[in-house]
């Protein structure tokens, strides 16, 4: 007499099979990332607040790349290491949309210790405990987590999921940004969407770029949390791969923080800058950004107090 399949059986162990494939990823893409003291306790640092709060930074960092990858990459523009293109402070709240605001790297404020310079100087001097510290003694808002991606983490990422669909504003010939597009709706590659984010060859310069990198990021996670992406393993394991090989956070950061961020921006978000005054020549500093003191501590203040932002507070969204 024939056996019957035991269909039951079979299904149990192909799904715990499929489980602890799930847990090993997972402890392994925890355990894979580089960790970094990048939030400190001092004397009067704030409180912590409802919510939760990141500080996303795009670092020019080069590490890992060879000259090759430099020259496609056209890291070559900005000369140096140790700076940041893209400063983000990313607040979730207890609920109601995510906020997003890009702090201009020019952007003159104290850094502890030593006098007051461009914000991404502080990265610079002390890397990402001063500028962190920076960035929560300026706007009052306590940092709970950090994240930090360099030039060729950043471009790996995009190509493992195959590019990101943008819609380019305006025509944009950047030989420093390594960047040729025609404006319209186009898939970008990795070298491309970082000469994106880089660029400052806009009508507006740093105020079109900041513009550019939310924009981006927007496009970026639609597209990483879409089903085709995290139910196709030729996406999602080359996109894993370079997230946790390019990543730096905070030490007591894991994988599931991210996750946890990735799926607040997924949803609704409010975009903005922090309120801008003007600009300035500064010496020793150059062309500095200053902001609307009095609006801008209102900003923060509702931040912090995990309150929506108004319209007469948003800009560049």
């Amino acid at each position: 007499m024939r056996r019957r399949p035991r269909w039951g059986r079979r299904i149990a162990l192909t799904l715990g099979l499929v489980v602890v494939l799930l847990l090993g990823g997972l402890v392994w893409a925890d355990t894979s990332l580089n960790r970094v003291p990048a939030l400190a306790n001092y004397d009067g640092r704030p409180a912590a607040t409802p919510g939760t709060t990141w500080l996303l930074v795009g670092s020019d960092s080069r590490t890992g790349l060879t000259p090759e990858q430099e020259a496609q990459l056209a890291t070559g523009g900005d000369i140096g290491t140790g700076r940041t293109d893209t400063i983000l402070l990313i607040h979730v709240p207890s609920s109601g949309p995510t906020t997003v605001v890009s702090l201009p790297r020019d952007w003159y404020v104290p850094i502890p210790g030593y006098g007051s310079d461009k914000l991404n100087a502080s990265f610079s001097l002390g890397g990402a405990p001063l500028l962190t510290r920076t960035v929560e003694e300026v706007t009052g808002v306590r940092i709970d987590h950090y994240a930090e991606v360099g030039f060729g983490g950043f471009a790996d990422m995009v190509d493992g999921l195959g590019g990101v669909d943008l819609c380019v504003p305006y025509d944009i010939d950047d030989p420093l940004a390594g960047l040729t597009v025609s404006a319209g709706c186009q898939e970008l590659t990795g070298a491309q969407a970082l000469g994106f984010v880089r660029t400052r060859a806009t009508p507006l310069g740093d105020l079109d770029r900041m513009n550019n990198q939310r924009l981006f990021l927007s496009s970026l996670l639609s597209k990483a949390t879409s089903p085709t992406t995290f139910l196709n393993p030729f996406r999602v394991v080359p996109l894993t791969r370079a997230l946790v090989s390019s990543l730096q956070v905070d030490e007591g950061d894991h994988i599931w923080n991210l996750a946890s961020l990735g799926w607040a921006l997924r949803g609704e978000t409010v975009t903005t800058t922090i309120p801008i005054a003007g600009f300035e020549d500064v010496e020793g500093s150059g062309n500095v950004v200053l902001t609307d003191r009095e609006r801008a501590s209102r900003f923060f203040d509702l931040i912090a107090q995990d309150q929506p932002l108004p319209p007469d507070l948003l800009s560049g969204g």
